[in-house]
């Protein structure tokens, strides 16, 4: 069955419209009414006949979930990006198996560890849900999401507040570049609660 023979695919045609209001700056429409336009295009691609149909479909309805407000990144989920890098870290940075790896690591595991936080927040937010996709969030430059910016500096910043606030180098007699290494490995941890959280309240 075609895609637009069905009412749903009347409905869609407001799609461009709702688009270039936006970007002219105009307001969007309404919440319940997106929210309905949504709906007609998940509708929609469920009934595609082939594989690309369903593809744009689906960047469709991305694109236009990111128009509604309540969709849009905000201060909730920096508080949910809060609550779960706290959470998952905590329980890892005080143990001294943690600062005792961070001692033996060289550069080059530093700098690995440091990419595995980078992927594991990239892949987290953006490539294990169809909720949201990285090309249509706002972000610096129109390339790096807030959102993902955010995981990043949360996911180390709560690892090296708890360092800080328990005073764990200085009960394990760690050096600066051993306590800097440990926040790392503790980032790892930290970026998987962060991006979760903000994965499944967001």
């Amino acid at each position: 069955m075609a895609i637009t023979s069905s009412p749903a695919a009347k409905r869609a045609t407001t799609v461009p419209k709702v688009c270039v209001d936006v970007m002219d700056g105009q307001p969007p429409a309404a919440d319940d009414e997106l929210d309905e336009l949504i709906e007609d295009l998940e509708e929609l691609e469920q009934e595609a006949a082939s594989p690309e149909d369903r593809h744009t479909l689906r960047r469709t309805r991305r694109l236009v979930g990111r128009l509604t407000p309540h969709r849009s990144f905000g201060l909730d989920d920096v508080a949910q990006q809060i609550v779960g890098g706290f959470i998952l870290s905590a329980p890892f940075i005080v143990t001294e198996e943690v600062w005792t790896l961070a001692a033996g690591m060289d550069y080059i595991q530093w700098g690995a560890t440091v990419f595995i936080v980078f992927a594991i927040g990239y892949g987290a937010l953006y490539k294990t849900t169809d909720v949201r996709e990285a090309e249509v969030e706002a972000g610096i430059g129109g390339f790096v999401p807030y959102r993902f910016i955010s995981l990043l500096v949360i996911a180390f910043s709560s690892v090296v507040i708890l360092t800080v606030v328990f005073g764990i180098p200085a009960t394990f007699g760690a050096s600066a570049l051993t306590t800097a290494k440990a926040v790392t490995i503790g980032a790892v941890f930290s970026v998987v609660g962060a991006a979760t959280a903000d994965s499944l309240f967001g």
